[in-house]
């Protein structure tokens, strides 16, 4: 007899939920051990995230590499393949939520500050509870964070403080001047904004305000879904899935636009006939309007890269320039013979990476384009 097509859904749904239950509680296990090392000075001074994302990163990036999700995902998109990563990890993030949700008390958060001693011994088993939660989640977004760099090719080096900071901002969207409490209020239901409001403005998180900045934006958010009473479950599984769901959709669209300007960088430095002139073109297109967008900076560094290593040229002059003279590159280009129409091409590209042309973007590749035509 076979099985109904609802109740065969039924059946994988219930499949799969048994089999990423069995993946969250294993990975619980391992991050339980991780805290059972924090003390309570660990937790105070916000210490706990430099040794959760040595912990969390160190061994997992030597094993997962981009042949790592060609071997899972051969031939599938890297927009596809991002999407069900983001999936899962929100997945894991809401089951986890509901596990350690139900083991925390309205206390928890006046302990924290209260916690005192350098022992794991002092810290209280309520405490230790919520660590578990705030670890595995922080984990989970970092890795995830990381997942997207690796699929979209965007080189990250985990061993370079640059690298790490720059991987931290993007898996816990940290921006200067925002509050958590701001992004907690958005993620909860409509019903209980004025509840949570009103605790932010309480003293139960004003411990939380002395830890780093990291620390202090990830406790803040954990802190919430432990200290309002009967909601601490079904608010710890939605803020969870939300703030992890929030990190790998930043993730995606900071790495995914890094990957559009890598990629626009390795085809001009493939199809260059003049890669130094080229350098000197794009420089000068960049500083037309007197400001330099992240997206040309990006853009500028990656192709002095791939000039580098693809046609072996270092130009120093370039390297040490300070304010460009737009007469040395034209000086440059009337010096040059024959076909320069890769010229026009770049500073066309160059001028579009990070939006609309300006006026003086447009009156610079004009001006080229007459030079060009003249040769």
């Amino acid at each position: 007899m076979t099985k109904a097509p609802n109740a065969a859904h039924a059946h994988a749904d219930t499949a799969d939920e048994a089999a990423d239950r069995k993946v969250v509680e294993q990975e619980q296990a391992q991050i339980k051990d991780f805290v059972k090392k924090l003390s309570a000075n660990d937790i105070k001074s916000g210490n706990w995230f430099t040794k959760l994302s040595s912990h969390a990163m160190n061994a997992y990036t030597e094993r997962v590499d981009w042949q790592y999700f060609q071997d899972r995902y051969a031939g599938v998109p890297a927009d596809a393949v991002v999407d069900q990563r983001i999936k899962m990890a929100a997945r894991y993030a809401a089951l986890e939520g509901g596990l350690s949700a139900g083991a925390y008390t309205a206390t928890v958060a006046a302990t924290i500050g209260s916690l005192g001693g350098a022992s794991p011994a002092t810290v209280p088993a309520a405490v230790a509870t919520m660590m578990v939660d705030v670890a595995f989640v922080t984990q989970l977004q970092l890795r995830l964070a990381y997942d997207i760099s690796v699929l979209y090719r965007v080189p990250l080096n985990v061993h370079d403080p640059e690298d790490l900071w720059k991987l931290i901002r993007v898996a816990f969207t940290i921006k200067s001047g925002e509050a958590a409490n701001k992004t907690v209020v958005k993620a909860v239901p409509a019903l209980v904004r004025p509840l949570v409001k009103r605790f932010y403005s309480g003293s139960a998180i004003t411990a939380g305000k002395a830890l780093p900045v990291v620390g202090k934006h990830l406790l803040q958010r954990n802190v919430i879904k432990i200290g309002i009473p009967l909601v601490g479950v079904p608010l710890a599984v939605l803020l969870n899935r939300y703030t992890t769901l929030l990190a790998g959709r930043h993730a995606r669209a900071v790495f995914r636009n890094e990957a559009r300007v890598i990629e626009l960088a390795e085809r001009l430095s493939k199809r260059s006939l003049h890669p130094q002139l080229m350098l000197w073109v794009a420089w000068l297109v960049i500083k037309a309007d007197g400001k330099i967008a992240d997206d040309e900076a990006l853009l500028m560094r990656h192709l002095v890269r791939l000039v580098r290593e693809r046609h072996l040229t270092v130009d120093q002059q370039l390297a040490q320039l300070v304010d460009i003279n737009p007469v040395e590159v034209w000086r440059r280009i009337d010096a040059e013979t024959g076909d320069l129409s890769d010229l026009l091409d770049a500073a066309h590209r160059v001028a579009t990476v990070d939006g609309e042309v300006t006026a003086r973007e447009k009156a610079v590749i004009s001006e080229l384009s007459e030079r060009c035509s003249r040769v």
